[in-house]
């Protein structure tokens, strides 16, 4: 089953929830926790999102390539300007996933329109 979200003019973490709770399959009659739900999202209008010019310029994103000072550190606007707002959407909807052998397949029914 395929959800739409139309992400004009709302924020961020609310598109997020949302889109987390529909692939996790919740919303569903037939919700098991140990099974893949077979849900799809796609989220529509990305690049129209409300996000914050404060959000933009101090919220961090952080990656470790595993070797000593290897952490990096960017900020929301040049994660945005390097892989594009998919991406931001992307990682907010993945970070409200529960933490388990399920999230990176879940992900992966998650589409996202500029």
């Amino acid at each position: 089953m395929s959800h739409i979200i139309n992400a004009d003019g709302k924020r961020l973490g609310r598109i997020a929830s949302e889109a987390a709770h529909l692939l996790r399959g919740k919303a569903s009659s037939s919700f098991t926790r140990n099974a893949i739900p077979t849900e799809r999202v796609v989220i529509e209008n990305a690049s129209k999102l409300f996000i914050t010019e404060k959000k933009q310029k101090e919220k961090p994103y952080q990656r470790y390539s595993g070797y000593p000072s290897g952490r990096k550190e960017e900020t929301l606007q040049k994660l945005r300007a390097r892989r594009g707002i998919g991406e931001v959407v992307r990682r907010a909807v993945y970070g409200m996933l529960a933490k388990n052998k399920l999230r990176a397949r879940i992900i992966k029914n998650l589409t996202v329109k500029e």
